[in-house]
């Protein structure tokens, strides 16, 4: 495969997206024509498959070419989906169906974020765990010390929290992650647990392309006797591959620090756009960074009352709005709360 190929593949998909786009005639099958033309499995995506076989000094223009074609048929579907919303205006420029009455609202659909949280509570329940949770709002106990952060640890440097003015100064939280619903189902439930927690979480960050004071994460929690690393890299290769629905996903672990684990890691998978060879959504580094996991530390199993000689656990954790960022190669954090229906239409 040449570049010249590469380019009349997409020279061809283009004019053939031309056509149709022409030929839409309501929104919805604008947003399937959008996705035919520039999903996973349009001309665009096999196009960027075919760039790492290509000579060093041709990956740039070819790169180049992907984005223009993706460019070309967004600004066509808009100007398509304008000009119907010229033929049959509505009140605010809102097209409107005559035959279903002047009471007929568009239907709405889940957020992105939303589909990414239910799609990885489906994974987990098929793999025997289940889904618990807990408040937004914590005691300190709950979400440092129990998770062997006490007071003036460094660890709590790590996490801008964001306090609360109940009871004793300092002591409630708008919780910094969701670890604390793993301590609470500790506390009222005997051993072996399996269980996957989702929800929103709070730091104190200013709202940027990378950061945002409100995120949401999924923690994993398994205990049980015999548990080991190799559990624990084995279950997050199984979620992985089922995640991004690619078999061919290689995972990577690199030793860190987590106070609440002993021994922690960095939790990375091969790039699902590059294989591995280098782009600009893993920074040409063949990985992209999920998180952190580790096995849970004994202290972590002697403050809620689980002896940590008998059982053993591991425990990893993500941000929802990153993993929706990797998989649609979205550049900023800040879309995910901007409303903007522009956006929220495509998913």
């Amino acid at each position: 495969m040449t570049l010249a190929d590469e380019l009349a593949r997409l020279d061809a998909a283009l004019d053939a997206a031309r056509a149709d786009i022409a030929q839409a005639a309501s929104p919805d099958a604008l947003d399937e024509l959008a996705r035919e033309y520039t999903g996973r499995r349009s001309a665009a995506s096999v196009a960027n498959e075919a760039i790492k076989h290509l000579p060093s000094d041709e990956r740039p223009a070819a790169g180049r070419a992907v984005q223009a074609y993706k460019q070309a048929v967004t600004e066509l579907v808009a100007a398509r989906r304008a000009a119907l919303t010229a033929e049959r205006p509505g009140l605010d420029g809102e097209v409107v169906d005559p035959t279903l009455g002047t009471h007929v609202r568009p239907r709405g659909h889940l957020h992105l974020v939303t589909q990414i949280r239910r799609e990885l509570e489906d994974i987990f329940t098929g793999l025997g765990y289940h889904v618990a949770e807990g408040p937004e709002v914590e005691d300190d106990w709950h979400n440092f010390e129990a998770l062997n952060i006490p007071p003036a640890h460094p660890a709590r440097s790590m996490q801008d929290t964001i306090y609360v003015q109940l009871g004793a100064p300092e002591q409630v939280v708008l919780r910094t992650h969701t670890s604390p619903v793993q301590i609470r189902t500790m506390e009222t439930h005997a051993p072996p647990i399996y269980v996957v927690a989702p929800g929103r979480t709070y730091r104190n960050e200013t709202l940027d392309a990378r950061h945002s004071p409100v995120f949401h994460q999924i923690e994993c929690l398994a205990v049980d006797r015999g548990i080991t690393m190799a559990h624990l890299f084995g279950t997050i290769e199984v979620f992985a591959r089922r995640l991004f629905d690619d078999e061919t996903i290689r995972t990577r672990f690199r030793s860190d620090y987590f106070p609440y684990t002993e021994p922690s890691a960095e939790l990375a998978v091969s790039c699902v756009f590059c294989h591995g060879e280098g782009c600009r959504v893993c920074s040409h580094s063949g990985w992209v960074e999920l998180g952190g996991c580790g096995m849970v530390d004994p202290n972590v199993f002697t403050a809620v009352g689980i002896d940590p000689e008998e059982w053993q656990g591991f425990a990893f954790g993500f941000g929802l709005e990153r993993l929706a960022m990797i998989r649609h190669d979205i550049d900023e954090i800040r879309t995910f709360v901007d409303n903007d229906v522009r956006f929220l239409e495509q998913y």
